[in-house]
């Protein structure tokens, strides 16, 4: 299955080029900040006591600094929501490049792992060279009291250290309980371990103020390595009490005019004089500086999503369907969605921090409001038991479905609960299609079983007599799959006659399907959409970037539950 370059960038380029992009800056600030450290005069003498360690703990902390300030961002849901409507991005691979935004706070997250592994590393080196390398000449940058004393006081008994304990701790839990395994299994534990971000920049805000590095302040009159005849003459030289007054300053009579100055004096290459001994300053904590902006917009926007959403909605009606699906209508006042979008569901009955996303079905003039709400995961059986009395809504929120009425033609693929994104979509060209962009809809949908089908046969049913009685019969290409044939004459019968011929046994032939699709669709753009299991999400990703023979370009959208 060949690769079309062509595919390829529309599905692939923006998102590689923005990676390269932010790894040429991680890379830039990391080397930038190694040799200022190496090389760095300010540095000199810290240098010399601590050695490579300084040099990787600082280059590392500076990516630190730039990931802990990116990785709010992708969070930012109201503001990428803003961002994410037609009319504020024009550009549709923008707005696309937006969608990845998970992945991108993923990415950060990975990188302010790896790097806090090598900053604490360095600066355990650099705590045992503060004991062994004592100097009584620079007590202003020991951070250690004498020589040998135990590296294990610099890391518990000094403000950055007793932090750095602290948040490498929290860092491990929020770390550990983010892998899909404790997702999928405990959902909970990774709820509450992640909402430990904020004590972790708590931590980071202290952790840069202790002010144990520091830099020299007087390079002019004290040059690093210079020699102090008054500090050797002192060291050297047995003074009476009788003359231990200051000697006197006298200025230096100047050469003759006649006599030229010894080069040694011009250049001064044999030896540099210092006036005074150094003179040293801790740095103001740039960290502030990086996170400090992100951290209140991310609060900024919690807040406005609070006042937001505190305000309960009006439940209209709840209706159990098959497959442990329940619909909830609802209603909220001065609530605007668009098709695609879903909202964030909490419950104060179940828990005060902890939220649900939820795909909304219905949205735009249609009332009441309806949610889907799957029952058949653990971690929202809670919701479905105990939440219907009283629910807050969060929202709505952008996803990458909302594109696919900015398609020509666009293909919709679910895999059984994963139609719930498609049901808005669905609800909006029944109310009318004429309006939006999009000509051509082919809707795939696999499932296990017949009963998966039935409560969403109903809307599949409407917008097909509709469509037919337009005329417009090839507007929307109906398939449904079925990978089990038990029960299958369940759905036979004239309530669902549409849906007969359109109801397949096993499972798609994607190939097939893309080249049916292409040749139907000669030199087009066309958007495909997914919702459903990783398999079939890789096989669609694959098959959007390989080549065709009809010019026809495919560009992948999915979205996910875990």
């Amino acid at each position: 299955m060949a690769v079309s370059w062509r595919s390829w960038l529309a599905n692939e380029g923006s998102k590689h080029l923005f990676l390269f992009f932010w790894l040429s800056l991680n890379v830039w600030l990391f080397w930038k900040t190694f040799l200022l450290y190496y090389r760095g005069l300010q540095y000199y003498y810290l240098h010399q006591m601590l050695g490579l360690g300084l040099c990787v703990s600082r280059a590392s902390a500076s990516v630190l600094n730039l990931n802990c300030c990116l990785v709010l961002l992708p969070m930012c849901r109201v503001l990428l929501a803003f961002l994410r409507g037609s009319q504020k991005v024009a550009s549709r691979k923008t707005r696309r490049l937006i969608d990845k935004s998970k992945t991108f706070h993923v990415t950060c997250g990975v990188t302010i792992c790896i790097f806090s592994v090598l900053h604490v590393a360095a600066h355990l080196v650099n705590a045992l060279n503060f004991s062994e390398n004592y100097n009584e000449d620079f007590l202003a940058i020991n951070a250690a009291h004498y020589r040998g004393e135990d590296p294990r006081k610099l890391l518990f008994a000094t403000v950055p250290g007793l932090t750095g304990v602290f948040m490498v701790l929290v860092l491990f839990l929020m770390c550990t309980a983010s892998t899909y395994a404790i997702r999928v299994s405990n959902y909970d534990i990774f709820w509450y371990t992640h909402n430990l971000f904020f004590v972790f920049y708590m931590l980071l805000m202290l952790h840069v103020s202790g002010g144990v590095l520091k830099y020299q302040t007087n390079l002019e009159e004290h040059p690093p390595g210079c020699f102090n005849p008054n500090k050797t003459l002192r060291e050297n030289t047995t003074v009476p009490k009788a003359f231990e007054e200051p000697f006197p300053n006298h200025t230096t009579e100047p050469f003759p005019e006649d006599l030229s100055v010894p080069e040694p004096f011009v250049q001064n290459n044999f030896m540099r004089i210092c006036s005074e001994e150094p003179k040293f300053q801790s740095h103001f904590p740039e960290t502030w500086f990086w996170i400090s902006g992100p951290l209140c917009l991310y609060c900024v926007e919690r807040l406005y999503r609070y006042i937001r959403s505190n305000k309960p909605v009006t439940i209209t009606s709840v209706i159990s369907h098959p497959s442990n699906v329940l619909e909830v209508r609802m209603i909220k006042d001065d609530f605007e969605a668009r098709p695609g979008q879903y909202v964030i569901l909490h419950c104060p009955r179940v828990s005060g921090l902890e939220s649900h996303p939820f795909t909304l079905t219905m949205v735009g003039h249609q009332d009441p409001r309806k949610e889907f709400i799957r029952q058949s995961t653990d971690r929202d059986q809670p919701f479905i038991s105990r939440s219907i009395r009283k629910l807050y809504v969060d929202g709505p929120f952008g996803s990458p479905f909302e594109e696919s009425l900015n398609y020509e033609v666009s293909l919709c693929v679910a895999g059984g609960i994963g139609v719930t994104p498609f049901a808005s979509v669905l609800n909006t060209l029944l109310d009318g299609w004429k309006r939006y962009k999009l000509r051509r809809l082919y809707f795939i949908w696999v499932c296990r079983d017949v009963e998966s089908f039935r409560w969403f046969a109903d809307l599949l049913c409407m917008l097909h007599d509709k469509l037919w009685q337009e005329n417009r019969p090839d507007y929307i290409n109906i398939q449904l799959y079925l990978s089990q044939t038990d029960g299958i004459q369940k759905i036979i019968g004239e309530k669902y006659q549409a849906l007969n011929s359109r109801l397949l046994i096993g499972r798609p032939r994607w190939k097939l399907l893309f080249d049916e699709i292409a040749k139907c669709n000669r030199r087009k753009t066309i958007g495909v959409f997914c919702c459903g299991p990783n398999k079939i999400s890789k096989i669609l990703h694959k098959l959007s970037n390989s080549s065709n023979s009809y010019g026809t370009r495919f560009e992948y959208n999915k979205e996910s539950f875990s």
